[in-house]
């Protein structure tokens, strides 16, 4: 035999030798073995989230009755107030073409009052000296009651144009006060700020946004799948951003009966009262989840959501029950309600059946090496 066949021949014989090996190994391990969980009672309950934010229950804005200057500015963000108290006071720039009008509708009726004045006096003199009757004099009279009327409202117009208010003291028009007690949220003015009053054409400049603090709403959404299944009243609890491991409770007093489409999907508003806890301060606008029951069941029969498979055609729950050692068979399941844990079920599985834990195995050898 030469020596290349002699070489051939030892490298088929290890070869031979490695495969004889490797096979040996493969028979030594040993079965896979499945580990198993049986069903069990369990309370489910069904949630949703919905987000939004916290907002006081009471919230009005402050506007001029005048259309002027901010001259001065008493309070400050966050100051607590009570109705009447004085947040401003508007200096007034009047209108020329207003002013110049109503001067002359002021020296306009002097006139017709010197006039009605002299005949009213010479009148009066006639009638004490018997010359003209009552009613004659009283016609006269009435005229110059009349012009002194005329003039005192024409006055106060003109100073009303001029200054803001009269000069008997409606001194209200120029400053600007509290409409409720609370706290002061915002003054989106500054001193020397133009303002404008509120008309049919416009809806004014706001100088102060005033709350009851005390009084504060969850304001949030949930989607059209879900909203059907929000019953009214319900208990809610609040999550807050700025307030970690505290949740409020809250009672949801309202569901939109419109809803609005949000990117691709249709929201509803809900509404719910806030309890608040004298140890916290909530400020308005806080961002907020609050967590509601959607469905709750107590003591129902459940398996872990894990243990489930799906068909891949029907896409069908199912489970591997075991029948025998080391074998499994399937089982179709009717489900319930499920929290993302537990899941209910309703036919299938009883509670003697033991389920495979189809993601999780060990061998036999494994197992025994951990019961020594």
């Amino acid at each position: 035999m030469s020596k290349n066949a002699k070489i051939i021949l030892g490298v088929i014989v290890v070869l031979f030798i490695a495969v004889l090996i490797w096979f040996g190994k493969m028979n030594s391990k040993g079965a896979v073995v499945y580990e198993t969980e049986k069903p069990f009672k369990a309370n489910i309950t069904k949630k949703t989230v919905a987000t939004g934010k916290v907002t006081p229950l009471e919230e009005i804005a402050i506007k001029p009755q005048i259309t002027g200057i901010i001259d001065k500015i008493y309070k400050l963000e966050g100051d607590e107030v009570k109705k009447g108290d004085l947040i401003a006071t508007v200096r007034v720039v009047p209108n020329e073409q207003s002013l110049i009008s109503a001067k002359g509708r002021v020296d306009n009726i002097k006139i017709r009052l010197n006039n009605a004045k002299i005949q009213y006096e010479r009148n009066k003199n006639l009638f004490e000296k018997g010359v003209i009757s009552r009613q004659a004099f009283e016609n006269v009279e009435l005229t110059f009651d009349q012009a002194k009327q005329d003039l005192q409202n024409a006055q106060n117009d003109y100073m009303i144009i001029k200054r803001g208010s009269t000069v008997s003291g409606a001194a209200a028009n120029t400053s600007v006060i509290a409409q409720m007690s609370g706290t002061i949220l915002e003054i989106p003015v500054k001193e020397g700020d133009q303002v404008i009053q509120s008309n049919n054409f416009n809806a004014g400049t706001t100088i102060a946004s005033i709350a009851d603090m005390n009084k504060m709403i969850f304001e949030g959404k949930v989607d059209e799948a879900e909203v059907g299944k929000i019953q009214d009243n319900i208990d809610l609890e609040i999550s807050l951003g700025a307030i970690e491991d505290i949740k409020f409770p809250a009672k949801l007093n309202f569901i939109a009966p419109k809803g609005t489409e949000e990117n691709g999907a249709v929201q509803f508003k809900i509404k719910a009262d806030v309890t608040l806890d004298d140890t916290y301060f909530l400020r308005a606008g806080y961002s907020a989840n609050a967590e509601l029951v959607l469905e709750q069941k107590d003591s129902v029969l459940s398996i872990k959501e894990s243990l489930l498979q799906f068909d891949k055609k029907t896409d069908k729950p199912y489970v591997e029950v075991k029948v025998d050692e080391d074998k499994f068979e399937r089982r179709d399941l009717k489900l319930g309600i499920s929290d993302g844990i537990n899941v209910e079920i309703l036919s299938g599985v009883t509670m003697e059946d033991e389920i495979k834990v189809w993601n999780k195995r060990a061998t036999k050898d494994e197992d025994e090496e951990d019961i020594r």
